[in-house]
């Protein structure tokens, strides 16, 4: 999934440059990163792309070893439900027997090896007819992911001990969050699932029954030369919805592979601190930036030197038409300033 607008990473992030294309985490972009991370387990050909027109452009000039039909257009944005299904409808129409990783093109993964191994070990837990999902170990009380209850073993799969998952859990406040990671039976919830095709579809013609009438007439119509306007209908009549709420709170049989891997959501300036790599002083600088007394910011600066003097946790992002100067700790909220430029007509700067 390649499709989100990346707001809370504004300015550097527009519709004309969306985050997954952007070199957030070094030379190549998140995008890049992504595909780069399968290839072992999944070739240039097996690997899908949703997104939107405009982000499949960018995608393939960066990556034009996926060939072009395996870029699946949604005509409008409608959170992760329907750009699963959207993809899945696709997929499973050229390989019905299909086994479906959904991953998402800004994450960060630190170690891939225990990536790959997790993937293999969801893979043979699906072939059961189960949901798998990758469940974070938890390295601290985070309060901005979901989380993931577990519930009895399934024993050893390949690389890895599974579980049932009970539940899911939304986001919770910092003390729910310590007494979760004290409780040893909490994941964070990674957004990345394993299905087989047989139980997409189940799931789908279960919970959401007209949608999934949609996508069946969909499917048979693609290559044909009625799939855009079919695809206009199914969309337009489809939800905003995510993924949990669409398929994995309701889903009959769900597991998770609780995994290290060093995880990280590429979703807001801060989540960069997390990842990229620190100064003697705490600081993250990338361009021209000269420092006095300034500990754990981040220094994203453009054409111009930027000189800072006794800060703290402040994010600075320059960019050639705009500035933004944030603590750290209120990075989540850059997106109401992206909302407000909605609401003021703004649209030269998004």
């Amino acid at each position: 999934m390649a499709g989100g607008s990346g707001t809370r990473l504004w300015p550097l992030s527009r519709k004309s440059s969306p985050k997954q294309a952007l070199p957030l985490l070094g030379e190549r972009s998140t995008f890049q990163i992504t595909v780069d991370r399968v290839l072992p387990l999944i070739p240039h050909e097996r690997i899908h792309v949703v997104t939107n027109a405009q982000m499949a452009a960018l995608c393939q000039e960066q990556t034009p070893d996926i060939p072009a039909q395996n870029y699946v257009i949604e005509p409008a944005p409608k959170d992760s439900g329907p750009a699963v299904g959207l993809g899945m409808a696709h997929i499973c129409r050229r390989d019905p027997q299909a086994t479906l990783a959904i991953l998402s093109a800004d994450h960060y993964i630190g170690r891939v090896d225990e990536f790959l191994r997790a993937l293999e070990t969801a893979e043979d837990i699906a072939r059961d007819g189960a949901i798998v999902t990758l469940g974070v170990r938890p390295a601290y009380p985070a309060t901005g992911y979901g989380y993931i209850e577990r519930g009895e073993s399934l024993g050893i799969r390949r690389h890895h001990e599974a579980f049932r998952a009970l539940r899911f859990r939304e986001k919770p406040d910092r003390e729910t969050a310590e007494a979760w990671l004290r409780d040893g039976r909490f994941s964070w919830n990674s957004g990345m699932f394993v299905m087989t095709c047989q139980t997409a579809w189940r799931e789908f013609e279960r919970q959401m029954p007209e949608f999934a009438a949609g996508l069946r007439e969909l499917a048979q119509a693609i290559d044909a030369p009625q799939y855009t306007a079919v695809l206009n209908s199914v969309w337009q009549a489809a939800p905003r919805i995510s993924l949990d709420y669409a398929l994995m709170e309701g889903a009959q049989s769900i597991a998770v592979v609780p995994v290290d891997m060093d995880w990280t959501d590429i979703g807001s300036w801060a989540s960069l601190m997390a990842v990229l790599p620190r100064d003697a002083d705490g600081n993250i600088v990338i361009g021209d930036h000269v420092g006095l007394d300034t500990r754990g910011s981040l220094v994203r600066g453009g054409r111009r030197l930027i000189a800072t003097i006794g800060l703290r946790d402040i994010a600075i992002i320059d960019t050639p038409d705009a500035l933004l100067i944030c603590p750290l700790d209120r990075a989540q909220d850059v997106k109401a300033i992206v909302d407000a430029l909605k609401r003021a007509g703004r649209e030269e700067m998004l």
